[in-house]
């Protein structure tokens, strides 16, 4: 038999959400933030929901924004200068816009940081969160055929 669990879970920082769901902490990071970064990061996400519709929003490693479909399609961490959406599996995408400007070096991830006034391309940026989903559920097809083969 399994044991109930109570609603309020702790997250990995210790703290408890008291049972908030993940798209109801974001919603509370966004107007705690106030400025610009609460701004750009509502925009985005926007954007994320528009491109793919059956996002899901996470809350993970200790307060950060997660959206997945399939697995991380990108994560939305928010710094004193920049607004960071770091996509899971970006070096695998393709970028014609060149919309990716951090963590250039590594072998998986791939970010686009955000200044205050920057402007988006919105039309680029939606068809990278579709190419991140599609690689994710792309990813989890095969895994699946070979586990059944």
């Amino acid at each position: 038999m399994k044991k109930a669990t109570a609603a309020t879970k702790k997250s990995d920082s210790g703290e408890v959400n008291g049972g908030a769901s993940p798209s109801q902490l974001i919603d509370t990071r966004i107007k705690e933030l106030g400025d610009w970064r609460g701004e750009m990061l509502a925009r985005v996400r926007a954007l994320i929901k528009q491109a793919e519709p059956e996002v899901v929003e996470a809350w993970k490693w200790r307060g950060v924004p997660v959206w997945e479909r399939s697995g991380i399609i990108c994560t939305g961490e928010t710094y004193k200068s920049a607004v960071k959406l770091t996509f899971a599996k970006g070096a695998s995408l393709q970028d014609p816009s060149g919309l990716f400007n951090s963590s250039l070096d590594g072998n998986t991830r791939r970010a686009i940081d955000f200044h205050e006034g920057d402007e988006i391309d919105e039309q680029a940026l939606k068809a990278l969160f579709r190419a991140a989903a599609a690689l994710n559920t792309t990813a989890k097809a095969v895994a699946s055929r070979k586990k059944s083969g």
